[in-house]
């Protein structure tokens, strides 16, 4: 049994895969309650499924890039329970996930790119060919520095309209297709590591000036 889930994005997405399809999937969007929705969308799939937790053999989790609170709320969940578990972790960039997602959906036929939210103004992009492949990225950047007229999926190109007028759904990853990617061995693997592209918004305090 795999475990696959993504926070990379404000989607909190969770899929059991059995092996041959997906048996059990949870979604809930909400960027600023991840933390809160990880934890019982993992047990309810496990509980859709009549699934044990010690039944699970592998764990696949989104690594971005995206802000730092929400992915590292999925990689530590991961972490641990392949420690406790003691079964392998396998990450996946998200972009590559909702590449796949679009492919797989037919909404692009040719080349493409992946944009996400990045906040402050910026997208998380990667661009693709029309199999899913990636070809570039994953870069962060202002919208209107790698604009274009061409297809772009993600939420990051729905943001943005001035900048990528050809934007497209699906918005956010789905860990059912993060599931089969891993399962059918279609995407590279990484490390369950995250993929911030910058330094994450917190930041340790500075040394207090001393007082003259």
């Amino acid at each position: 049994m795999l475990l696959a889930f993504d926070t990379a994005t404000p989607a909190v997405t969770v899929a059991l895969h059995d092996g041959e399809r997906v048996v059990a999937s949870h979604l809930a969007v909400d960027a600023r309650r991840q933390g809160e929705l990880l934890a019982p969308a993992i047990t309810a799939v496990l509980d859709e499924a009549w699934v044990p937790r010690q039944d699970v053999t592998a764990i696949a989790v989104g690594v971005g890039p995206g802000p730092f609170t929400g992915l590292r709320v999925g990689l530590v969940t991961a972490r641990t329970l392949g420690l406790a578990l003691d079964i392998p972790v396998y990450g996946v960039c998200t972009l590559d996930v909702i590449a796949a997602r679009a492919v797989d959906a037919g909404t692009v036929q040719g080349p493409f790119r992946v944009a996400t939210d990045a906040r402050r103004k910026e997208v998380y992009w990667a661009s693709y060919d029309e199999r899913g492949r990636r070809l570039a990225g994953p870069h962060v950047d202002r919208p209107a520095d790698v604009a274009t007229d061409g297809p772009v999926v993600g939420a990051g190109a729905l943001l943005y309209p001035e900048a990528f007028p050809g934007a497209l759904g699906p918005e956010h990853p789905d860990a059912g297709v993060l599931a089969q990617l891993v399962t059918e061995e279609r995407v590279e693997l990484l490390d369950p590591e995250p993929l911030y592209l910058r330094r994450p918004d917190v930041a340790e305090p500075t040394p207090r000036k001393p007082v003259s």
